[in-house]
């Protein structure tokens, strides 16, 4: 038996058949990118039509050579945030507006006029940012009332997706829970945000749960997607790639998840978020768990993107064997050598290196690097401690960044508390899956399907360089 997982990613979009003990036993990717904006060439939009080719495309790849009748589920996993209006057929009236669009900062800015940041961010839990759902539809209310007033509905992207396999409107709970437009006390789009901004609740369709039935895949879609068309394959809810990487992760309430990479998020599943000022100061937020009742708080902050930019810039051509062979030669603290990695700060904080003098190497700075990255953890961990009103026993950690064996081990040794780094690694596909085999019945809860998949871990416990870190911490 198979979940046949659609991901659209920022950079790639891809199709992942997964059968029911968690084995990934097709596979197909093609490049996705943003197109410019027909007002101003410095816009970013998705073409969704361009997508869902891409998808059923990669669908018919990842199933060959396989018995496509044994799909018994689909499930669609994306980014966060972007959507369209839509007419009642599910026709787009506008292209999706990309999170990269700068197009929503002055929006952000000027959100004052209709409702207080403040007041946002105590109803919705959502952090700042410009790419947020309601700046979006602001946008289109001020610079393009008329589709507006001929809309049907707003769909989030996974949605757009699911509506052209089902004929279907819905709302994946994950992916309204990143809009800013939601009440996290009621887990349902806020009608007093609403309100304010003079949008009807109505505009969105009814919100469905990570695991239950969108509606059935058409006989049309089925066979784009290289799948029976008799075979009554459901199409299952997830949504926000995060929510489903955290649960594919293994994490149970209260287990404080690092996905490293370019950008590291770190998210806890908890029953409550009480966030102040001084935490969105600091970029903080709150989303919908994918299990009902739950939120996610959370952090993120530039990660590998760093490195990736010392790797550049010190070690032209070199490997990363090469850099952490290098880098493992510098004792703790580097010599004196430090770093401020504000390196997409704006106004007076701006990233730094700090205490080079002569002597000092390349090396130095890489190990400067992902110690100052790894303290910044050890802060926004305790920040996420207090938000969410746990105490960690061990941090989980997936994506890119937890196959550097050396900062892995920095980050137990700075938090002094055990590592556990996820051995499987595609998390979110594996997550939406356990989901998806749920909503099917081939498993009575995602729980279980996910013992059925048995997650493991590499366990990195805090070693000989514990100390050193707890005295330089004083």
């Amino acid at each position: 038996m198979y979940s046949l997982c659609l991901d659209c990613g920022a950079t790639n979009v891809r199709a992942m058949v997964v059968d029911e003990k968690g084995v990934i036993v097709g596979k197909a990717s093609q490049p996705n990118a943003t197109l410019p904006g027909q007002e101003n060439p410095d816009f970013h939009v998705w073409n969704a039509d361009r997508i869902f080719n891409q998808l059923s495309e990669c669908a018919v790849q990842a199933l060959q050579g396989l018995p496509a009748e044994q799909v018994k589920a689909v499930t669609i996993t994306t980014f966060g945030v972007d959507g369209a209006l839509t007419d009642a057929e599910g026709n787009l009236l506008y292209p999706v507006i990309s999170w990269k669009c700068p197009r929503t900062a002055d929006v952000m800015k000027h959100i004052g006029k209709y409702i207080s940041q403040e007041e946002l961010n105590r109803i919705s839990g959502v952090g700042a940012f410009a790419f947020n759902t309601i700046y979006k539809l602001i946008w289109i209310k001020e610079n393009r009332p008329d589709l507006l007033e001929k809309a049907h509905a707003w769909l989030f992207i996974s949605n757009i997706l699911a509506c052209k396999l089902t004929g279907i409107m819905a709302t994946d709970r994950t992916m309204a829970g990143t809009s800013q437009l939601t009440d996290m006390e009621t887990g349902d789009f806020s009608t007093f945000i609403l309100d304010h901004l003079g949008l009807s609740r109505d505009l969105f369709p009814p919100i469905v749960d990570a695991g239950e039935t969108i509606g059935l895949i058409t006989p049309e879609a089925a066979a784009d997607m290289g799948i029976p068309a008799l075979a009554g394959v459901p199409v299952i809810s997830a949504g926000h790639d995060t929510q489903f990487a955290i649960f594919g992760s293994g994490a149970d309430r209260n287990q404080p998840v690092l996905s490293s990479g370019t950008w590291e998020i770190l998210m806890v599943r908890s029953t409550q978020a009480r966030l102040t000022p001084e935490d969105y100061a600091d970029g903080a937020t709150v989303e919908f768990d994918a299990e009902p009742g739950l939120l996610n708080p959370g952090l993120q902050w530039l990660g590998s993107g760093i490195i990736e930019w010392v790797k550049s810039t010190c070690f032209r051509g070199e490997t990363y064997d090469v850099m952490d062979a290098e880098a493992e030669l510098i004792p703790p603290g580097c010599d004196g050598v430090t770093m401020v990695p504000d390196f997409l700060a704006s106004g007076d904080s701006k990233g730094s290196i700090n205490g080079l003098v002569l002597g000092r190497t390349r090396a130095h700075i890489y190990r400067a690097a992902m110690e100052a990255l790894s303290w910044r953890l050890k802060s926004r961990l305790a920040r996420l401690e207090s938000v969410g009103g746990f105490k960690s026993g061990f941090l989980i950690l997936v994506g890119g960044g937890a196959r550097n064996n050396i900062w892995t081990q920095m980050r137990a040794d700075i938090l002094q508390i055990p590592v556990k780094v996820s051995e499987v690694s595609e998390s979110t596909v594996l997550g939406a899956s356990m989901f998806a085999f749920a909503g099917a019945g081939v498993y009575s809860t995602p729980e279980q399907a996910r013992d059925a998949f048995g997650i493991t871990y590499r366990t990195f416990l805090p070693g000989s360089q514990k100390v050193a870190y707890e005295k330089l911490n004083h």
